[in-house]
């Protein structure tokens, strides 16, 4: 009986991941280990208010390991407020201002809050973003989706 109990609960803490939750996109990269360096810089940008905001937004986030990818000193210099205008462009280009599933995902352009678009090649072998691979999708929130890249995407 016991076994059986854990194994429902566990099917339903696991289907979990897919409803909407009632947290923002910042508040769920917050408590992600994985993106300690995202949410930094998202605050010395001073982005944290804009995309905890209604949206709806699709981020592609990049981990700390694809911050860590830039040449060294990068981030340290990004996090800079005299480089903040250089961060919040960097930033604001992983952000589309829709809500855009991975199920919906589709070739072409997407329109970043940035103003340059991005270019999406979705096919069997899964997505890209410009030149960064998508390797976790639809972390939903209250105001959009999250999908995971392994490199940053610069403008």
């Amino acid at each position: 009986m016991k076994i059986r109990s854990l194994f429902a609960a566990l099917v339903f803490s696991a289907g979990l991941g897919s409803l909407a939750s009632a947290k923002t996109l910042v508040e769920i990269a917050a408590g992600s280990p994985d993106h300690t360096t995202l949410v930094a810089a998202v605050k010395a940008a001073g982005l944290a208010e804009t995309l905890s905001g209604s949206g709806p937004f699709t981020i592609f986030a990049p981990t700390n390991a694809a911050f860590a990818k830039l040449p060294a000193g990068t981030v340290e210099s990004l996090l800079k407020p005299e480089n903040k205008a250089k961060l919040v462009s960097i930033l604001t280009y992983h952000v589309v201002p829709a809500k855009v599933m991975a199920a919906d995902v589709k070739s072409g352009e997407a329109p970043t809050v940035n103003g340059k678009a991005l270019t999406i090649k979705a096919d069997g072998m899964g997505v890209m973003v410009n030149k960064s691979r998508v390797t976790a999708t639809d972390l939903v929130g209250s105001n959009g989706v999250i999908h995971v890249v392994d490199t940053v995407i610069l403008p």
